[in-house]
């Protein structure tokens, strides 16, 4: 996936500095670099991790698709195997 010429390579990277640049970046002004990695940082922990949706998630945040996944995985698990079709 890393090699020379292939389109796919940095796409993730380019969809999060693309949100981050249009949600957060545009409306401040960092006076130092460390103000601006602490601030990638939080928002990445406040935001983009805990509220925003992505499509590829089913429109859910990465905590709520955690969240809904492991739901399931226990229901499934605390299922009778004749009932889960096993």
């Amino acid at each position: 996936m890393s090699r020379r010429g292939n389109c796919y390579d940095n796409a993730p990277m380019k969809s999060f500095f693309r949100s981050y640049k249009a949600e957060e970046v545009t409306w401040q002004q960092y006076a130092t670099h460390e103000e601006a990695t602490q601030a990638m940082s939080d928002y990445i922990d406040r935001f983009y991790n805990r509220k925003r949706r992505h499509s590829s998630l089913e429109y859910l945040s990465p905590l709520e698709f955690e969240r809904t996944r492991r739901e399931e995985n226990e229901t499934r698990n605390r299922l009778p195997s004749s009932e889960t079709g096993h």
